[in-house]
């Protein structure tokens, strides 16, 4: 049997990264009411509620911060992609309240555990 892939190992720390994700929101808090929302130009990873608010995290996970951490890959043009999604969103799920974003970045892998940061409002 040859090694797993590459963008296979990818897909499996990024569903890893996104459940520890979930579940350090949990504990902070927000109710987790949807996950890989694909709209037209985005993705929005974790959906969240938090009181009236909706919140759209952007989970990123990484395995060491070699080429920079989590939350530094969260450029310009990641925003406009997530500000983008959650205006599809709103409009096909009628939301009429607040939205708002969160970004959680994780260092570390699956088995040995991942060391997170949640950034609130990091866009503004």
């Amino acid at each position: 049997m040859g090694s797993v892939p590459r963008v296979h190992q990818r897909r499996q720390l990024g569903s890893a990264g996104e459940k520890a994700a979930a579940e350090l929101l949990t504990r902070r808090g927000y109710e987790v009411v949807g996950a890989g929302f694909t709209a037209r130009r985005g993705e929005i990873d974790l959906l969240c509620r938090r009181g009236d608010d909706m919140v759209v995290v952007e989970v990123k996970t990484r395995t060491t911060d070699a080429f920079g951490t989590p939350l530094e890959s969260v450029g310009a043009r990641k925003r406009r992609a997530l500000k983008a999604a959650a205006a599809e969103y709103r409009a096909l799920a009628d939301w009429r309240g607040r939205i708002r974003f969160a970004v959680v970045g994780l260092t570390g892998d699956p088995v040995s555990g991942f060391k997170a940061e949640l950034v609130e409002d990091p866009f503004e």
